[in-house]
């Protein structure tokens, strides 16, 4: 969730404001999960300080939190932000799933974040899932060939294509790391998957594959400091573009304007 929020004018919670147009209504936010989560720990924290906590600040802790319990370590963060006014659907312009590897990194850059902080952020695909629709053409028609991702495992594809069958009505997801045991762990096992051309996303099988990243991905496979480097890529995103000061305000409920 902090990723689909930073990335859309910052780290200011505007993910979580509800309506028929906001950013959560919006496709590539369609997976994004925890919104009751963050709406229960802001009810908490309003029971006993009302007005000092913002929901964008939640959202960090909560990441951060979520990374510790799933064995990814822990880091400090900075607090002080405030929450955003304006959510509409029209301004989520995240990096798809398909984009290359160049304009990846263009993406991050514009964000303030360098090709070292990309391939650490996109390990939190780690414990991340995806619909079936936002890899099908990997599938069965790459690139219009009318035929798979030749970069794709072979025992993969078959996997895949009987979770997400041609033509079906039903839209299923898929774990992004498909280690048997490391599905729910912040760890170094997708870079090892997408090493094994394991990847699952076109542009996380590229990280591994692009001279400009696989050099990065080939170190991070066997660091010994995953969950510090992490930690810091994760900070790093969570400054983007803060609402601080006077700016913005602090929701007194994450799904609406206090003026609502």
């Amino acid at each position: 969730m902090q990723f689909h929020d930073c990335f859309v004018k910052g780290c200011d919670a505007s993910i979580l404001l509800s309506g028929s147009d906001s950013e959560r209504t919006a496709f590539p936010n369609s997976g994004v999960r925890g919104f009751d989560v963050i709406d229960e720990a802001k009810a908490a924290v309003e029971a006993v300080c009302p007005g000092v906590v913002s929901c964008a600040d939640i959202i960090v802790m909560a990441t951060r939190d979520a990374v510790s319990f799933s064995g990814g370590g822990t880091y400090n963060v900075q607090t002080g932000r405030r929450d955003g006014l304006v959510s509409l659907a029209s301004n989520v312009d995240l990096p798809p799933p398909f984009i290359s590897v160049s304009d990846s990194i263009a993406a991050f850059a514009a964000k303030g974040l360098n090709v070292t902080d990309m391939v650490y952020l996109l390990g939190g695909h780690t414990v991340g899932v995806a619909h079936c629709s936002s890899f099908q053409d990997r599938l069965y028609n790459f690139n219009q060939t009318g035929g798979p991702d030749p970069t794709m495992n072979s025992v993969l594809l078959t996997t895949l294509r009987l979770r997400c069958p041609l033509n079906s009505s039903v839209n299923n997801t898929v774990n992004l790391d498909q280690g048997l045991l490391s599905s729910t762990v912040v760890d170094k096992s997708f870079y090892q998957q997408i090493l094994l051309n394991k990847g699952i996303l076109q542009i996380d099988q590229q990280l591994a594959l692009d001279p400009l990243t696989k050099p990065r991905v080939t170190s991070v496979s066997t660091s010994m400091d995953f969950q510090t480097r992490f930690g810091e890529a994760m900070v790093k995103m969570g400054g983007i573009q803060v609402l601080t000061g006077t700016d913005g305000e602090i929701r007194s409920s994450c799904q609406v304007r206090n003026s609502n």
